[in-house]
């Protein structure tokens, strides 16, 4: 065991989404663990606040406005990422988006921002550094997917179903990719302590339906989600590719 299993010194890592909550939490953990981070997202300032954050921890930091849902952009980003990186050993597909809604009262505005973000987003940022990681012999990508991805969420239906589908594009690749080294693994938490959640959790019937359910009372942390990807992300994963890694307080075992 001599060797450091979690070490990411000289990685060059992505991470989508990292403007703010989760992203920002993933991208600080990767640099704390040696990583140097290109961070995507849509809003400048947001990413210079997270940039800021990673230099602290020591590493280098870069930041690129990019929609994920403008398939034809992502690839183009993806080319010009490389070359500034030199390579990419890691990629966080982690730009997502949720507007609960009951079933009845979806409508297709809503199931398409959905769609082209949580799925049609990650899938060709995944390809697009898929292709990269191939050519230059290896790579880690995990998609931060979501519990709603096994098990139905009241209210959620087009969220569920973007997580799902994630979830089965994880494999897919995992099991096309894994002779090139490329592993591609994913994160679903549950419920996480951010303000968006804060405002959902002070509705006191949707209290009792999470709490209800989780058998660990209480919700996840950003920082323990992170600690998942960083896990994913790391040598100690190596042999790890095609999983599911849920961070869910024991909500999907019964």
């Amino acid at each position: 065991m001599g060797k450091n299993f979690f070490d990411l010194a000289g990685k060059k890592a992505v991470v989508t989404g990292a403007g703010r909550g989760l992203g920002r939490n993933i991208a600080v953990g990767l640099a704390r663990y040696g990583a140097d981070v290109m961070l995507w997202s849509r809003t400048r300032t947001e990413l210079e606040e997270t940039a800021a954050l990673v230099r602290a921890e020591g590493r280098q930091a870069w930041i690129e406005p990019v929609d994920v849902t403008d398939v034809a952009l992502t690839a183009e980003m993806a080319e010009k990422t490389a070359g500034i990186l030199g390579r990419v050993d890691i990629l966080v597909n982690n730009a997502g988006t949720n507007k609960p809604q009951p079933a009845a009262e979806v409508d297709e505005a809503a199931w398409d921002m959905i769609m082209n973000i949580n799925l049609k987003g990650a899938f060709f940022c995944a390809q697009a550094f898929g292709k990269i990681m191939i050519a230059q012999g290896g790579g880690k990508i995990i998609n931060v997917s979501s519990q709603s991805g096994k098990l139905a969420l009241l209210n959620r239906a087009a969220y569920c179903a973007s997580k799902g589908a994630l979830d089965q594009i994880t494999r897919v690749l995992a099991y096309e990719w894994a002779r090139y080294d490329v592993t591609v693994n994913a994160v679903a938490p549950t419920f996480v302590e951010t303000k968006m959640t804060e405002e959902m959790f002070r509705k006191q019937e949707f209290r009792d339906y999470v709490f209800g359910k989780l058998r660990v009372p209480r919700l996840a942390k950003s920082e323990e989600v992170a600690a998942g990807v960083l896990y994913l992300a790391s040598p100690g994963a190596d042999i790890v590719t095609g999983h599911i890694l849920y961070i869910d307080g024991g909500w999907t075992i019964h």
